[in-house]
């Protein structure tokens, strides 16, 4: 029996870009796969909702929809993502932002990189390993710069060498990852960090697969809050864990 891949994309407020995301998925690749298409929306009070009908109807065997009925926050969003694929048995799930900012196409490589090599627990994408590629993305210059010193900070308190820790772009091993290892992990924007500090805790491998990335016009009004805190975790977790 074949391997059951989830693919899931988290939206909120995506808008008419759930739809973007959803053309790009590789279906080639995914054409003699086990897989599903799961979107799941934290509350969306914009036309998001119509989007993901429409996605439903033109997909209506592949995708399935799930739609928060209150803002859970980043994080738990996931959580939810990724207890659906253990409770449904399946072996592999990647987490796809529904605002287009992470190219779909790269699934295929990142899912095919934990097929073939048994040993890791998770795939990364990476913007930063051909740095020149983040600020032709238009990644800000403050985030440009925030992020190579905090991975920096990282891997010189952690002995890695990741070149992006701050990636939203995750494939992950469930055969690997026990169910547990999410349970206390940030719900908002630090999840992704409380992962890889976990697993980089438990010596567990992840790959970094280098992507291109495309920012827009959107700006976050967390950053700041979130370099603080990536910053106080990765200094915490080294002393008391």
């Amino acid at each position: 029996m074949k391997d059951k891949i989830l693919i899931f994309i988290i939206t909120y407020k995506a808008s008419f870009r759930v739809l973007d995301v959803i053309k790009k998925i590789p279906f080639k690749y995914l054409k003699n796969k086990n897989y599903k298409i799961l979107i799941s929306d934290d509350d969306s009070r914009d036309n998001t909702i119509e989007f993901i009908e429409k996605i439903k109807k033109k997909y209506p065997n592949k995708i399935i929809a799930n739609l928060n009925k209150s803002n859970m926050g980043y994080g738990k969003n996931i959580k939810k993502c990724i207890n659906y694929a253990y409770k449904n048995n399946f072996s592999y799930a990647v987490m796809i932002h529904g605002d287009n900012q992470y190219d779909p196409k790269y699934s295929s490589t990142m899912i095919e990189n934990l097929i073939r090599n048994k040993h890791l627990s998770a795939t990364v994408g990476s913007r930063m390993t051909k740095k020149m590629n983040a600020l032709i993305g238009k990644m800000p210059f403050y985030k440009f710069i925030g992020n190579i010193f905090l991975t920096w900070i990282f891997n010189s308190l952690y002995g890695t060498s990741f070149t992006d820790c701050h990636t939203g772009y995750w494939a992950y091993n469930l055969k690997l990852i026990d169910k547990k290892t999410f349970k206390n992990l940030d719900n908002n924007f630090c999840f992704d960090i409380d992962l890889r500090l976990k697993l980089v805790s438990e010596k567990k491998k992840i790959k970094e697969i280098p992507i291109k990335t495309f920012y827009g016009t959107e700006r976050s009004s967390v950053h700041l809050i979130y370099a603080v805190r990536f910053f106080l975790k990765t200094i915490i977790f080294k002393i008391f864990y």
